[in-house]
């Protein structure tokens, strides 16, 4: 289920975006990018709805996905229905 980012409050927006990223653990490259500025690089990518958060009921947990795969899950999700 597609979670628009706008309804959870300041701080659960920042805790969900927090531990998506310690989750992924993502080489940003030579460069190592502070975690700020990854959560903002997270953030201007749900404004532009390029990514969306997703609850997931099975694991009771939240991740983020791309607006394509969140799309197919879905789809998938309403097949298996």
């Amino acid at each position: 289920m597609i979670v628009p980012w706008q309804r959870l409050s300041k701080d659960a927006l920042e805790g969900v975006v927090r531990e998506f990223i310690l989750r992924e653990g993502t080489d940003y490259g030579e460069r190592e990018i502070s975690l700020a500025n990854k959560i903002g690089q997270v953030m201007a990518q749900l404004r532009s709805e390029e990514v969306v958060i997703v609850f997931e009921p099975e694991s009771e947990g939240f991740s983020i996905l791309s607006s394509g795969e969140a799309v197919a899950a879905q789809a998938e999700q309403d097949r298996d229905s």
